[in-house]
């Protein structure tokens, strides 16, 4: 049996006065897809800087590989085995892809993710390596910034809308890149608007509405929900 990785438990967030989560409790156990998905608004990508120390939590609110992290800051939580890919990307403008991607490595924990195996993984970077990252296409960013969370030789990676913005031929490869990631043993938490694709790929699923989790279950039970079906895939 794989064991638990990740335990979110009854997770508070908030912005100022603004409270953004409530009381929200998911898990994630080692090599699982688990997506969340919501509605803009909804909390997610709160959920996932509060995982990733972006933002402020109790200390036992986030446990990680058996150990509370809530209250750590983010470097720490990526030596411990957790990285971000970030809405948006969020590369460095001013460094080349080669350069951002070698950021990912800098804490220097072991692992299998080498800038060869990430430019296996992405031909089109490594003929890009020496190019600034803004001058690449949405997606290519999309890969670098994929590959610098690798680099960082995560446990669970963690991933807010990677198909945001991108051309559907280019949403379909980077879910074939997310698919590999998966195979090769690491765990994903997958934030994505993109229900069907999140669907496809994901072994179990939450619903985040308002920052509280209001469904879970495998994606077959879940597309099942009638409600679920017309909120999110459209369908009666």
């Amino acid at each position: 049996m794989p064991e638990r990785l990740l335990d979110v438990l009854a997770l508070d967030a908030h912005y100022g006065d603004f409270q953004a989560l409530f009381g929200v409790s998911l898990n994630v156990t080692e090599g699982e897809v688990v997506a969340v998905i919501g509605a803009n608004g909804a909390g997610k990508s709160t959920l996932l800087k509060c995982i990733a120390g972006a933002m402020p939590a109790l200390r036992d609110a986030i446990v990680f590989a058996g150990r509370p992290i809530g209250d750590l800051p983010a470097h720490e939580i990526v030596a411990r085995g957790i990285a971000l890919v970030p809405e948006g990307r969020r590369l460095f403008p001013s460094l080349t892809v080669e350069e951002n991607l070698l950021i990912g490595g800098q804490l220097g924990r072991t692992g299998p993710w080498t800038l060869k195996r990430v430019y296996d993984l992405f031909p089109m970077l490594a003929e890009r390596a020496q190019q600034p990252s803004t001058s690449l296409s949405g997606g290519q960013q999309q890969m670098v910034a994929i590959g610098r969370a690798l680099m960082a030789m995560p446990r669970l990676l963690l991933l807010d809308e990677p198909s945001l913005g991108l051309a559907p031929h280019v949403v379909d490869q980077v879910f074939e890149v997310i698919a590999g990631i998966h195979a090769d043993g690491v765990a994903v938490l997958l934030v994505e608007q993109n229900i069907v694709q999140a669907f496809a790929i994901a072994a179990r699923a939450y619903v985040l509405e308002q920052g509280r989790i209001v469904a879970e279950g495998t994606p077959a039970v879940l597309a099942r929900d009638a409600r679920i079906r017309e909120a999110y895939l459209g369908q009666q």
